[in-house]
């Protein structure tokens, strides 16, 4: 496949501070890459350098083959979604949405159908005389995505747009948003600080901190065989477990093991047990179809899950057996990762 978006060596420094280190990074075409990091990882400042929104200050980016680090945003054929909707206060949403097709030349019929399109798409039928003040936040953000749909981009850039919408209103629109791109095939660059819609969302995942990409792949893998701690730690909601090597001595191990990581669904609870790890029950979250068992193993907190209707006691003694473990050096890396 042909890349859309190509990143080489990109770095991004302000004054004497660099907050973006040398990104390598390909976006093919139609993919829906989600790059997922902590407030102040660098994801947004990279999504505006692509955007044209930030200058670079050493490297490329390239736009279907031509390098674009001299050309005026308008100029790129993208599209950007944001957080705060960045829609405009004195217009309808009609205007909203036509807006920028005026700037670029086009004619009233095809703004019309341009907008008609994106609105029957989008759910915004009845909303086109209204301002932006009358909307929902979930019916602001459709508004928003609707203004970059019918522009036809070469490809989306969505910054955090979900992350002032209720729960339940991002557990909505984040299927619609999937849903919309699996329609329209464009290529969509995502970031966010959620790792749940990292996991949700994307064919790729790449997860940032501190300006670096640290690991790049679909979200199985990047899950499953994460190279390093951090990124472990990243992705999964509870959070991976962690012990020290020592504390686990009847386990057959790698040389060099440091850090021994165990997902929730992989630390299973039975009866004590001469085999089983000795822990104890400190407390239980009930969420419906899923139990949180948060346990007291030789004073670390590990978290496991168990069905439904399985019911524990405080203090409770269990056996704890550990599978598919992982298993990190002393530098948090994942021994056994590729390369």
């Amino acid at each position: 496949m042909t890349s859309t978006v190509s990143l080489r060596g990109v770095r991004k420094a302000f004054g004497d501070f660099e907050v973006i280190h040398g990104i390598d990074l390909d976006i093919v075409q139609g993919e829906f890459l989600v790059l997922v990091g902590p407030s102040g990882c660098g994801k947004s400042t990279l999504l505006r350098m692509i955007a044209g929104l930030e200058d670079v200050t050493a490297g490329t980016i390239s736009i279907n083959g031509a390098v674009v680090n001299d050309v005026d945003p308008r100029d790129r054929d993208i599209a950007m979604v944001f957080q705060s909707y960045a829609l405009y206060p004195h217009m309808t949403v009609y205007n909203n949405l036509a807006f920028g097709l005026k700037l670029h030349g086009k004619s009233k019929s095809e703004i019309s159908r341009m907008v008609e399109t994106a609105t029957a798409m989008l759910g915004l039928d009845g909303l086109l005389d209204r301002y932006p003040r009358q909307l929902s936040g979930g019916q602001r953000q459709r508004v928003a995505m609707g203004r970059a749909m019918v522009r036809d981009p070469k490809a989306f850039l969505f910054d955090e747009p979900l992350s002032n919408l209720d729960a339940q209103l991002r557990v909505q629109m984040r299927v619609e948003v999937k849903a919309l791109h699996q329609r329209l095939k464009t290529t969509a660059i995502y970031v966010t600080h959620d790792q749940v819609e990292a996991m949700t969302m994307a064919t790729r995942i790449g997860v940032l901190n501190a300006g670096e990409l640290l690991q790049l792949g679909s979200p199985r893998d990047v899950y499953e065989q994460p190279n390093s701690i951090y990124v472990a730690a990243r992705l999964g909601s509870p959070q991976i477990n962690l012990l020290p090597a020592e504390l686990v001595p009847g386990l057959a191990m790698p040389s060099g093991a440091s850090t021994i990581g165990v997902r929730t669904e992989h630390l299973l609870i039975s009866s004590p047990g001469d085999d089983h790890l000795p822990a104890r029950v400190h407390r239980v979250e009930h969420l419906g179809d899923q139990t949180h068992v948060h346990l007291d193993f030789q004073g670390r907190s590990l978290v496991t899950l168990a069905g439904p209707h399985r019911s524990f006691a405080h203090d409770e003694p269990v056996g704890l057996r550990l599978v598919e473990p992982l298993f990190f050096d002393g530098e948090g890396k994942r021994i056994g990762a590729a390369a």
